[in-house]
């Protein structure tokens, strides 16, 4: 499950991809089949999150990773390269890897008056 902390240690993914609306549940079918047919079993995988962007032109995945070397080494695999490619031939992708500096929560805070 993702958890998303300032503490944790994993290393955070966000790939941005743009894409014609009639091609955005084709690219998330296949995100969500490579993910599933190998990139969540490879050592380091800590979970990721698929997002469909409400104007049909994005979607981002959120992924994260125990280090950035494990990360690397699945990109090795070829398993998923073929749904990859596929995806790169209907979108364009901005990846960025990133830490967690700082996150926050509601102040629930009863109001003073």
């Amino acid at each position: 499950m993702t958890t998303i902390s300032a503490n944790s240690p994993v290393i955070t993914l966000i790939n941005v991809f743009t894409v014609e609306p009639a091609n955005q549940r084709r690219l998330i079918e296949l995100l969500a089949e490579a993910t599933n047919v190998s990139v969540r079993r490879a050592p380091g995988f800590v979970s990721a999150s698929l997002h469909r962007g409400t104007d049909g032109t994005k979607v981002t995945m959120y992924a994260q990773w125990r280090s950035i070397d494990e990360y690397q080494a699945m990109r090795q695999d070829p398993v998923p390269l073929p749904f990859l490619q596929e995806a790169l031939k209907i979108a364009k992708f901005e990846p960025g890897i990133y830490e967690v500096v700082r996150t926050f929560a509601p102040d629930h805070r009863e109001s003073l008056g």
